[in-house]
């Protein structure tokens, strides 16, 4: 073959590699604003979330909490520890949805040599890409939640122990070093591998069954509808390892020697139906969030898409 017959293919081959990048980039700044969205949605819904699964008979329910908080700190503070997600989101969002688009591409890539490439993604890659998205996030998510936590359960009762969330970083490293920063990170990674799966599945899924028939864009409403059940199918599954993940990030160091161990001490205090405390406030949160983040993640690509 002569090298002028090659000179196509290769820039086939280059221009797929350029479309690839492209994407990836696309839904790296897209993720990242939809999790700006989902901070300024859902805060006070995790605030309230948190506070339910560390304190104990300080509040009666999901709306003694919320009453409680707006008479102590004013409705400014349900927003209490907002600044470490707000600013880690887009990093947060940013990875989750880029590395969504990257398990696509794996599994897209483990395709027998058989089978048609452009076949729409089955259930199963699906459900690999949403579970792999997560194992990279974990990395940004865990310390994240980490701070996010402590400064959520301040005011509590006694005094302040961070003055921000750089202060806390700054004391728990003196405390334990990285370690200490990145305490809970197996748990994170135990709630959001599956309940990223359940995510991304089921808006694939209810995206799919409300996209016209016709090709045309999914409407303003389906995006929300779609985006908030996402939510919904999350949150369903990851409850539990989130009550494991809040407890153990928010105990004092030495309190349990892993998730097992947490698990265990809080079901022999409190039963069983402590590891659902705190459903009330995500399920209330799930939706409205979820609904702005693939609003947020759906309109920004288009926009994207018609500059790039």
């Amino acid at each position: 073959m002569s090298s002028t017959e090659q000179i196509p293919e290769q820039k086939v081959v280059e221009a797929s590699a350029a479309s690839s990048t492209a994407s990836s980039v696309k839904s790296f700044l897209a993720g990242g604003f939809g999790g700006m969205a989902a901070v300024l949605v859902g805060q006070p819904f995790d605030l309230v979330k948190v506070r339910l699964q560390t304190s104990e008979g300080i509040y009666k329910n999901t709306f003694d909490c919320f009453k409680q908080i707006i008479k102590s700190d004013g409705a400014l503070g349900l927003y209490r520890g907002m600044a470490t997600p707000l600013a880690s989101i887009t990093p947060i969002f940013a990875v989750s949805f880029f590395s969504y688009d990257l398990g696509k591409k794996m599994a897209l890539a483990a395709r027998s040599k058989d089978a048609d490439p452009n076949a729409p993604m089955t259930l199963a890659e699906t459900t690999f890409a949403g579970a792999f998205s997560a194992v990279p996030t974990t990395l940004v998510m865990a310390p994240s939640e980490r701070i996010k936590v402590l400064m959520q359960i301040q005011g509590q009762g006694g005094e302040a122990k961070y003055k921000g969330p750089m202060d806390a970083v700054k004391q728990l490293y003196k405390e334990g070093g990285i370690r200490s920063i990145f305490r809970g990170t197996g748990a994170t990674l135990l709630r959001d591998s599956p309940g990223s799966a359940a995510y991304f599945v089921a808006y694939e899924l209810i995206k799919k069954s409300m996209t016209p028939k016709d090709g045309s864009d999914l409407q303003f409403s389906a995006v929300l509808f779609a985006g908030g059940m996402a939510g919904v199918a999350m949150w369903s599954i990851a409850i539990p390892p989130d009550v494991i993940k809040s407890r153990i990030q928010s105990a004092p160091a030495g309190t349990y020697s892993g998730m097992v161990d947490c698990l265990q001490k809080t079901i022999k205090a409190d039963g069983a139906s402590a590891l659902f405390r705190g459903l009330g406030p995500a399920m209330l949160r799930a939706f409205p969030a979820n609904a702005a983040t693939f609003l947020g993640v759906e309109y920004s690509r288009k926009v994207m898409d018609k500059i790039f």
